[in-house]
C-alpha cells in the first residue's frame, strides 16, 4: 500500500462485509446528491461535450489531439452509445468512494474549482477531486486492463498517458498551490482499488509540457505527435505498420491516418485472430 488511507478503507469495507457498519445519513445524502447532479450533467443537457475550450482536464493530452478538437472537431469519430453510461459510472464511483473515505475517518477537502494561468492569452479552469493532507488527488475508475497495467505505477502511466492524466494532476496542483498527490483508482470490473502516488513527478517539467502543448495546438498546421509502429509476430517484424499505441483511443485517428484499417492480425494462426489497426501493409 502507498497511502495510509488505504488501510482504513480496507478495514471499513471488511466491516461492511460483516454487516458491522452504519453509514451515516449525512454521507448517504451527500452521495445521493452527487449522483443526482451527475445524472443532470450527463443526461439532462447540462454537459456541452462538443464545445471546445482548454480545460485542466484536457491540457495534458497530446497536442495533436487538442489541435483536432480545436480546429477540426467535426472530424471526430462518432461516440459509442455506451459513452454517456461510461461517464456516469465514473461519476458514481467517485461519489461512492468519497463516501467511503468519510466513513473510514479520512479527512479531505472536497472538489474545488481552480484557475491556472499558462500565458498572457491562456487561462484554464478545472475542478479537482479531493485534497488529502495538503496533496491533490484524482479519483479514476478504470477497466481491468488499465487498472493492472496503465495504473501499475507512475512510470507505467507516464509511458502511455494518452488521456493526459499526469498533466491533469499537475495542472490541479499548480493551480491550487498544493502538493502533487496521486490517483485513487477503482477497478470497474471487480471493485478493487489502490492508490498510485505521483511522487516522481517533476511539476515544473509537466507544466512546461502543458505550455508547449497549448502552443502547438494553436498552430495552423497539424503536427503529429506519434508515428506508426512496426508489427511483430513471434518477435520478428512482419513488415506491416500498425497504429501507435498512444493513438488507439483517439477519436481523430481515422482522419489523421487515412490508410488506417482494422483487420484480423495478418500473421496470426488463431481460429479467431485479434483485430489490429493497420496503417500500412507490407508491399503497399
Amino acid at each position: 500500500m502507498h497511502h495510509p488511507a488505504e488501510l482504513a478503507i480496507h478495514q471499513y469495507l471488511e466491516d461492511a462485509t460483516k454487516g458491522e457498519t452504519q453509514m451515516s445519513e449525512s454521507t448517504i445524502d451527500r452521495i445521493g446528491e452527487e449522483i443526482k447532479d451527475a445524472l443532470k450533467r450527463q443526461f439532462a443537457g447540462g454537459n456541452k461535450r462538443d464545445e471546445f475550450r482548454y480545460r485542466v482536464s484536457n491540457i495534458g493530452r497530446p497536442s495533436c489531439q487538442l489541435w483536432f478538437q480545436k480546429n477540426q472537431p467535426e472530424k471526430a469519430l462518432p461516440r459509442p452509445t455506451t459513452f454517456v453510461m461510461n461517464m456516469m459510472l465514473g461519476d458514481i464511483v467517485e461519489a461512492v468512494f468519497k463516501g467511503l473515505l468519510s466513513e473510514a475517518g479520512i479527512k479531505y477537502q472536497d472538489n474545488t474549482e481552480v484557475e491556472l494561468v499558462l500565458d498572457k492569452d491562456t487561462t484554464v479552469t478545472g475542478t479537482y477531486d479531493i485534497v488529502i493532507d495538503g496533496a491533490v488527488d484524482d479519483i479514476k475508475s478504470a477497466s481491468d486492463w488499465s487498472y493492472k497495467y496503465k495504473f501499475e505505477s507512475f512510470e507505467a502511466l507516464k509511458d502511455g498517458d494518452s488521456f493526459g492524466y499526469i498533466g491533469q494532476l499537475a495542472g490541479y496542483a499548480k493551480a491550487s498551490g498544493k502538493k502533487v498527490g496521486g490517483w485513487w483508482v477503482v477497478n470497474k470490473a471487480n471493485g478493487q482499488f489502490k492508490y498510485v502516488p505521483a511522487s516522481n513527478m517533476d511539476l515544473d517539467e509537466e507544466i512546461n509540457k502543458i505550455k508547449e502543448t497549448i502552443k502547438v495546438s494553436k498552430q495552423k498546421e497539424l503536427v503529429r505527435c506519434f508515428e506508426p509502429e512496426p508489427e511483430f509476430f513471434r518477435k520478428i517484424p512482419t513488415g506491416n505498420m500498425v497504429l501507435n499505441k498512444n493513438c488507439t483511443f483517439c477519436e481523430f485517428r481515422t482522419t489523421c491516418w487515412e490508410t488506417l484499417r482494422e483487420l484480423p492480425a495478418q500473421m496470426s494462426q488463431a481460429k479467431e485472430p485479434k483485430m489490429v489497426q493497420y496503417v500500412k501493409l507490407k508491399g503497399e
